[in-house]
């Protein structure tokens, strides 16, 4: 049951193999050989793709409901209801990580001593199910999918400068100004010498003269720090810098929009202790922390 039920969830044998961590024939023999102790069909196998029969469709259901059964009871068999236990994988966004969520996963591991976590640091958007991570924080819109998002906050991003270089350079006044100031673009958030700002309500493109090329809004913000001249960050970064006048905003009136702040979790009905523990302990947190810094710098 638990063989197909993951084949379903992956969408083929090889897929579920990987998640599986089983040989790809050990996956196939077992959905054979469940077809013929049932004496039913459970897909229908064409062009490398597997649907489910009206038969596999019924079977699905009832298995759901059995193995969340058996692994509730073995939950409260082992203990787990009253102990959060195991390993538990986040990923989180490289500055948010440091700055935001790692005194939130410090208090954590202190209140849960029988609790490992591994935390992976990354602007990459992993595949929760692929990467058997357990939840995620992502700043942005999210697709459809089959993750369960718990709302954080908002945030948005800020083009800033460290004082000694406004003073040094002067203060932009429109868009059009960063063409003669040295400017420090992001990849993947910019093109090299083309920024996207909002002026009466469009979006439009500006021409920027970048200095220096980084590839993340952490390193932006620290070239920002040393003086280097202009860069994109985000407002919940200039917020956590308690140091009175480390980075100025400039050309607050063209910003982009907000964008949302989630905690991401793979939908399950029964999830596991240690989950559940880790979403009710930094929810709230992560909520207050971004309803108090997250839209305004």
């Amino acid at each position: 049951m638990s063989t197909f039920l993951t084949v379903v969830e992956q969408g083929s044998l090889s897929a579920a193999a990987r998640r599986l961590k089983t040989p790809l024939t050990t996956v196939s023999r077992n959905v054979s050989e469940l077809e013929s102790h049932l004496r039913a069909k459970l897909f229908n196998r064409s062009n490398r793709q597997l649907v489910l029969t009206d038969a596999g469709t019924s079977y699905l259901a009832a298995c759901k409901r059995i193995l969340a059964d058996v692994t509730e009871a073995e939950r409260m068999a082992s203990g787990e209801h009253t102990s959060p236990t195991g390993e538990l994988t986040v990923t989180t966004p490289l500055g948010l990580g440091r700055v935001i969520l790692m005194p939130i996963i410090a208090d954590f591991l202190n209140t849960y001593p029988d609790i490992k976590i591994g935390m992976i640091p990354t602007n990459q958007r992993l595949n929760l199910a692929q990467e058997q991570i357990d939840v995620a924080v992502r700043i942005g819109e999210l697709p459809d999918s089959s993750l369960v998002a718990v709302r954080l906050g908002m945030t948005r991003r800020v083009f800033c400068a460290s004082p000694a270089y406004l003073a040094a350079r002067g203060t932009p006044r429109t868009p059009e100004d960063l063409a003669g100031h040295d400017c420090i673009s992001l990849t993947g958030f910019t093109l090299p010498d083309i920024w996207t700002v909002v002026r009466d309500k469009a979006t439009i493109a500006v021409p920027v003269n970048t200095r220096l090329v980084v590839g993340s809004s952490e390193a932006g913000y620290a070239a920002a720090r040393a003086g280097l001249g202009i860069s994109i960050a985000f407002a919940y970064q200039l917020a956590a810098t308690h140091e009175e006048g480390a980075l100025t905003t400039v050309l607050d009136e063209f910003q982009p929009p907000a964008v949302p702040i989630n905690l991401l979790y793979v939908a399950d009905r029964f999830l596991p202790i240690k989950i559940r523990a880790f979403l009710d302990f930094a929810a709230p947190r992560l909520k207050r922390v971004f309803a108090g810094r997250s839209v305004s710098a």
